[in-house]
């Protein structure tokens, strides 16, 4: 059901976006304001959990938050203390407090990937005719890699949130870190897929308002990124990310053409 505050916490999510997006384009970000980007990233978060509450069963909208939440900073907690899984890194100070040596921030961040993820990929499952459930995971879990190439040289090149203690081909990030979001994501899709599907459709298309809000935050995410990317200096990541996120839309209603 649509309320009064659902409208209005994604209003406050895009004028905070609006801001964020001409500040950190022209590095006008000073260091005493840093924690707007905490709160940017933890928003996007909550306006996807909201997604997961409205557009299903409480009970079910509540338990994929907090699968999605919990298990995610549980392995990235795991991969900062062993080098594994994401490759050998550390967070730095200014990405909000930390739980078990991780951010908080991450755990909003994955529920707001795998919402828009979700969504975008959510209608394959109606035009594969076998194993649509091992297909949507594999699709979503791309998407979401996809995002992981725009986010992450911006925020370990542009604003050096963590540090990566070995390189690799792409900005210096390890082939092992986009390994692990696929293994994660894959997982996670997974999970939405055995608590959402039935047969050919989903029991999460409650709210249509939510559904279409998670589309825009998909392109809104890559396209602060990208603007942020192309500002300061990186070409290959935003020209990729823009190619794909074209790619996808196309994708999603080709899919929602044929299958309205």
């Amino acid at each position: 059901m649509e309320t009064n505050f659902d409208r209005r916490i994604f209003q406050f999510f895009t004028i905070w976006y609006i801001i964020g997006v001409f500040l950190l384009s022209f590095s006008l970000v000073p260091p005493w304001l840093e924690w707007a980007n905490v709160v940017f990233l933890i928003t996007s978060g909550v306006v996807s959990m909201l997604f997961f509450y409205r557009s299903s069963s409480k009970l079910s909208g509540i338990f994929a938050i907090a699968v999605i939440f919990i298990l995610s900073m549980a392995i990235e907690s795991f991969g900062v203390h062993t080098g594994l899984f994401f490759g050998e890194y550390t967070y730095l100070g200014d990405f909000g407090p930390k739980v078990a040596g991780v951010p908080i921030t991450i755990g909003f961040a994955w529920v707001m990937v795998m919402a828009v993820s979700h969504v975008m990929a959510s209608g394959i499952i109606s035009i594969v005719p076998k194993l649509p459930g091992l297909v949507y995971a594999v699709y979503g879990a791309i998407i979401a890699v996809s995002l992981d190439l725009i986010i992450d040289p911006v925020a370990y090149e542009v604003k050096q949130y963590w540090v990566w203690h070995e390189g690799g081909l792409y900005y210096g990030i390890p082939f092992s870190n986009f390994l692990g979001w696929f293994i994660l994501s894959f997982i996670l899709h997974l999970v939405l897929y055995a608590l959402f599907s039935r047969g050919t459709s989903w029991t999460n298309r409650r709210s249509r308002p939510w559904k279409n809000r998670m589309i825009w935050l998909f392109g809104m995410m890559n396209g602060m990124f990208i603007i942020v990317a192309f500002a300061h200096g990186l070409i290959l990541a935003p020209v990729l990310s823009l190619s794909l996120t074209a790619v996808y839309y196309g994708i999603y209603y080709i899919m929602k053409g044929g299958h309205k």
